[in-house]
């Protein structure tokens, strides 16, 4: 399986990128020739981090029956301090809300999420350290 994007440069540091039919608009700061019109790619790596892990652990947790009536992952990104700049350390915080939440299924889910399902996760390992907490909210 493959999957393709385009990125057209639209003006100055901004490019419009096209997945799966829906556009998204990347743009720099205006500190570095942008104009703020759109968010900066890195982040987007770690937007595709929470999106990866977040859709296997609510598939997962679906399975197991265990449906939370509030689900957020913060995703923390910090990058190197020297060129070329990537994420060498993320810390995904999964919090949770909900009556009658397990918190052992709730680790199984993450790590099988982490360990076995999400290719994203899998990817970034190769160049960051991972770090994950759980939280039940009350």
């Amino acid at each position: 399986m493959n999957n393709k994007v385009n990125c057209t440069w639209k003006q100055d540091m901004a490019f419009e990128a096209e997945v799966n039919d829906f556009k998204i608009l990347l743009d720099a700061s205006e500190g570095v020739g942008g104009k703020n019109l759109g968010p900066r790619p890195k982040p987007l790596t770690l937007v595709s981090l929470g999106g990866c892990t977040g859709m296997d652990v609510i598939s997962i947790l679906k399975k197991m029956r265990i449906e939370p009536s509030y689900f957020n992952i913060e995703i923390d990104g910090e990058l190197t301090d020297e060129h070329p700049m990537y994420y060498h350390k993320i810390k995904l915080t999964y919090s949770f809300k909900g009556d009658n939440l397990p918190l052992d299924k709730i680790e199984k889910a993450v790590n099988l999420s982490q360990e076995r399902y999400c290719g994203v996760s899998k990817m970034l390992s190769a160049a960051a350290e991972i770090d994950i907490e759980i939280k039940i909210l009350d």
